[in-house]
């Protein structure tokens, strides 16, 4: 156990975390997500989506060098639908990079293309659809 880390960020988690550099992309997706088919490096987490990109995105400073650092999956035949998991998602990154970021959204086949080249793929327990988010590594600047 370690002070001040969030404990849905396992060993596997923080491994991935720490070897991720600068405009990787991370997957945080739902357990109907075919992560161990499509993540080249896969960890799992026993949480919902927005808790655990919560607890990622305390350690993870989002790309601040591109227009949407985070992008979500769009509802199949209803793209400007927002579903519960992606207004979670947004209260999430706004209040980890303390400002309003913008989140893309993307059909769900390019979704999938998405993933297969991010970094990592993180399976959560997420059972309610469309939770799903990729999120790209920024920047941690000297203080």
């Amino acid at each position: 156990m370690l002070k001040n880390i969030d404990p849905l960020l396992t060993a596997p988690v923080l491994r991935i975390l720490a070897e991720m550099g600068h405009g990787d992309e991370l997957a945080i997706v739902d357990a109907n997500f075919p992560a161990v088919t499509l993540g080249k490096r896969v960890a799992m987490v026993s949480a919902t989506a927005p808790a655990t990109l919560d607890a990622v995105l305390t350690l993870l400073p989002l790309d601040d060098f591109v227009e949407a650092p985070a992008t979500v999956m769009e509802v199949v035949d209803a793209p400007g639908e927002t579903p519960e998991t992606v207004r979670e998602f947004q209260i999430c990154i706004n209040r980890a990079e303390n400002r309003p970021i913008n989140m893309a959204r993307i059909e769900r086949f390019a979704f999938y293309e998405r993933a297969k080249s991010a970094f990592a793929v993180i399976a959560t327990g997420e059972t309610r659809l469309y939770g799903c988010i990729l999120v790209r590594k920024g920047v941690i600047r000297p203080r």
